[in-house]
């Protein structure tokens, strides 16, 4: 399937927006009236999602050497959402990192207050982009190497994401941005990090809908589980994941400029289970951010 045409790039698309007379992003405790959010975020030019609000902590600190920034004397990061206990966010200057927890419906939700807060700073949805930075399982693919999504696909391997909306099934296609995609494998080559272009299974659970045999329930064979992996990977699925659907369909929908990129932490075509050396999986979560901030160094014309 090719993917449709971007549309315009806009972070918001509702008519509903303009009659509110304040509005309050209640998962990041920001809102329009109390806070300044033009002066806070209008410089954003980048902004980096993931899982784990620890590993988006690490980026952030990770990102102030990155780009040199200078912290005043007896300060620090502060978590800006720190009033919610849902999802941490960082900014360092144009860029922001950000926590999305677990799975399509919490993502979805910070994509919602992070598209109407970028709208509300007044930034170019021309000139941001937004990234994944993430785990996954992988297909046929040495573990610790970094899939860079092409596109997204459900568990029925479709690529858009449905959603239930007023009683009706509405399919939004969840692609990416190919020629982003082409930039980011040269600055993997770079800096030698294994990576690769390949489509992403999303599924809305870790256990049955990844077809695992380790879960509380199971009702199906391994030779089941295996027919359907090598089908999936026949088809170009690279890895597995709980997220880039819903990221690759929104960004799309937005017109925004989005890039994917999650390390695989085991070959599930060899089993399900994780039994890695913590240390070593450190490092592989790593190779993302790494990239990622090499690429955000070159757009900025950071140099050593």
């Amino acid at each position: 399937m090719e993917p449709p045409p971007s549309p315009k790039p806009s972070f918001v698309r509702n008519v509903n927006l303009a009659a509110m007379d304040e509005d309050y992003l209640y998962h990041l405790a920001l809102d329009t009236k109390h806070n300044d959010l033009k002066d806070m975020f209008r410089d954003v030019k980048f902004v980096c999602f993931g899982g784990s609000p620890g590993r988006m902590k690490a980026f952030a600190f990770y990102m102030v050497k990155q780009l040199k920034y200078k912290i005043t004397a007896g300060q620090t990061l502060e978590d800006i959402s720190k009033g919610s206990d849902r999802y941490v966010l960082y900014k360092v200057g144009p860029v922001l990192s950000v926590s999305h927890g677990m799975g399509i419906p919490s993502l979805s939700i910070l994509m919602h207050e992070i598209l109407k807060l970028l709208n509300h700073a007044g930034c170019d949805p021309g000139e941001v982009m937004f990234f994944r930075l993430g785990t996954s399982g992988g297909l046929g693919l040495e573990p610790g190497t970094v899939v860079i999504s092409e596109a997204a696909v459900d568990g029925l391997l479709r690529p858009y994401m449905e959603v239930a909306t007023l009683g009706m099934v509405i399919q939004h296609p969840a692609f990416l941005c190919p020629e982003l995609n082409e930039e980011l494998l040269e600055v993997a080559k770079s800096v030698g990090c294994q990576s690769v272009l390949g489509k992403t299974m999303c599924t809305y659970d870790f256990y049955e809908g990844q077809a695992r045999l380790d879960g509380a329930f199971c009702d199906y064979t391994e030779e089941d589980k295996m027919n359907f992996l090598k089908r999936a990977h026949k088809r170009g699925i690279a890895n597995i994941e709980m997220e880039s659907l819903c990221f690759a369909a929104m960004c799309h929908r937005a017109g925004v400029k989005s890039a994917v990129l999650c390390v695989t932490l085991l070959d599930r075509l060899q089993g399900d289970q994780i039994s890695t050396p913590h240390d070593v999986m450190e490092e592989w979560q790593c190779r993302p951010q790494r990239l990622i901030a090499e690429f955000i160094r070159k757009k900025l014309g950071i140099t050593d």
